[in-house]
């Protein structure tokens, strides 16, 4: 290991976290492990790319250096970022998984027990498939999820910068309210939302924000459409902050016009989801305990919505395409995983479908404390912003804007003498 101190974290943290995943490569009688997740790969060498649809892999021995097949032109990263100093990088003529088994031989594991992440996006089936027949000599087992039960309980220092990614979140979150007018576009919103982000620090995230309003609201992952927005409807807004890959992520609800009797409830059946998160989630409970104390909750309702998905899930780092660490855990009936310190969620009492035609959420991302769990945000305002439709300005400047236009095109054309005259 080469020892820097220009990486994320510290590197007495990366030597931490190596140290852990080799104890549990010794608990599966591993000799080695073969890690291709791209968020695995950054979490235990600072490593990371946006091309990562090339394959990658770091192989851990238990016992001798690690080492990484990159392809070539990804091989700067590993010097640039990493503690890594062995590597063999491939050209884009060259095939992979051949450069895969070849250091495999040359590191002495073509005969040894080595585990692979089967799961995972970035190594496909035919890939699998060839390693599998051609290092025929060695012993082929899936490890996946070996990295995630390190990643899975955040350290301080990981805490500490998940509250940069934190500040990000909110700043793009205020723009975007403050965005919301009748007359301006769904991209307008998202505009606004992106430059707030990164000119608090954030850096580009796994997804970008979710931006619907009126009707679109209702469909599932959509976000901004250059659907102008009119007065009277409302906007669902949901922003994941990132910094150094780390994410988290908040949604919040706009009303440009009165707030109905059905939107007020849905605002406090939520609040009032969130508020019982903080009083009572602890380590110890199940996360089937937590969704059960949010659904529970949501599901009473006398407005029509629903919680059609899981309550929440774990967040951290994320690649795109998606912030959360769902795959991990999620809060979900039946689920008997045991909530630890240092574990984080995004919390998401949204109501789908309430009046049968919109959608609306407030949430949080929180991590959990020796004495219960704290909010990642200082943003206290959960209630819906209500802009009422007589204080859209926005609406009355491009209305005055595209009258001005109308004029000018009018006079241009009286200006100009007829062909036939």
């Amino acid at each position: 290991m080469r020892q820097r101190d220009d990486m994320t974290f510290p590197f007495e943290e990366y030597q931490r976290r190596l140290d852990e995943l080799r104890r549990r490569i010794e608990q599966r009688h591993l000799d080695a492990v073969v890690i291709s997740d791209p968020e695995n790969i950054m979490y235990l060498t600072d490593y990371q790319t946006t091309g990562y649809s090339f394959f990658q892999a770091l192989v851990i021995p238990l016992t001798d250096e690690p080492f990484m097949i990159t392809r070539a032109m990804e091989e700067s990263n590993i010097i640039a970022r990493t503690w890594v100093e062995r590597t063999r990088p491939y050209p884009d003529t060259g095939d992979a998984i051949q450069m895969l088994v070849d250091a495999l031989k040359e590191f002495g594991l073509a005969n040894k027990r080595i585990g692979y992440e089967r799961n995972s996006y970035f190594f496909p089936a035919y890939q699998q498939d060839k390693i599998h027949t051609t290092l025929t000599g060695a012993k082929l087992m899936d490890c996946f999820g070996i990295v995630e039960q390190g990643r899975i309980r955040k350290s301080p220092l990981e805490i500490e910068l998940m509250r940069k990614a934190a500040a990000a979140t909110e700043a793009g979150m205020l723009a975007g309210i403050d965005a919301c007018e009748a007359g301006v576009s769904e991209n307008d919103i998202g505009a606004a939302i992106s430059a707030g982000m990164f000119r608090a620090g954030g850096e580009p995230p796994a997804v970008m924000p979710y931006v619907t309003s009126g009707p679109r609201s209702m469909i599932g992952h959509a976000t901004w459409e250059g659907r102008t927005v009119e007065a009277g409807e409302h906007v669902f807004l949901e922003v994941g902050g990132c910094y150094r890959r780390y994410h988290t992520a908040m949604m919040r609800t706009v009303v440009l016009g009165e707030l109905s009797d059905s939107m007020y409830k849905a605002q406090e059946l939520m609040k009032q989801a969130l508020n019982c998160v903080h009083d009572y989630v602890q380590a110890g409970m199940t996360v089937s305990d937590v969704d059960n104390l949010v659904r529970n909750i949501i599901t009473h309702n006398d407005i029509g919505a629903q919680l059609i998905t899981r309550s929440g899930y774990s967040i951290g780092i994320a690649f795109p395409p998606s912030w959360d660490e769902g795959y991990i855990v999620s809060l979900k009936q039946g689920d008997s995983t045991v909530l630890e310190q240092g574990m984080t969620f995004h919390i998401i009492p949204w109501m789908w479908g309430v009046d049968g035609d919109k959608t609306c959420g407030i949430s949080d991302t929180i991590y959990i404390t020796e004495e219960g769990c704290e909010s990642f945000f200082s943003l206290e305002q959960r209630d819906f912003v209500v802009k009422p439709a007589r204080s859209n300005k926005k609406l009355l400047q491009i209305n005055k804007a595209k009258q001005q236009q109308t004029d000018k095109k009018q006079a241009v054309k009286k200006a100009v003498p007829h062909p036939e005259h």
